[in-house]
């Protein structure tokens, strides 16, 4: 099998790494976001989520210092205010995540991205 993905990835994450392996065992070629360095655009991430199925808050590292720094459990605060505290600080985003044929997943068990090839 030869799918193409990309892959949100920090090297610096064990659940990302154990993602990558597992996709480049399954015979993907995979494009590597370093998203830390290259954070997603407030319109990347928005597509993201939506492939996801997720809310902004839901794909948040709510254990990251800058959640609490920046008052972002706030229940008031709007999608958009989330993604955008996303993008300004990629810390917070939750990893890897996976997209392939129009779909993403979120390697959180790693396997979990095979779901999508």
């Amino acid at each position: 099998m030869s799918t193409a993905v990309r892959i949100y990835h920090n090297s610096r994450c064990s659940k990302s790494r154990a993602a990558l392996t597992l996709l480049q065992e399954h015979g993907c070629q995979c494009e590597v976001v370093n998203y830390l360095d290259t954070p997603p655009s407030i319109e990347e991430l928005t597509v993201l989520l939506e492939q996801l199925g997720m809310t902004a808050r839901e794909l948040m590292r709510k254990s990251e210092p800058e959640y609490q720094e920046l008052g972002l459990s706030e229940p008031t605060l709007s999608e958009t205010a989330l993604i955008t505290a996303m993008t300004e600080h990629p810390r917070l985003i939750e990893r890897p995540i996976v997209v392939a044929n129009g779909k993403a997943a979120l390697g959180r068990p790693p396997e979990s991205v095979l779901a999508i090839l």
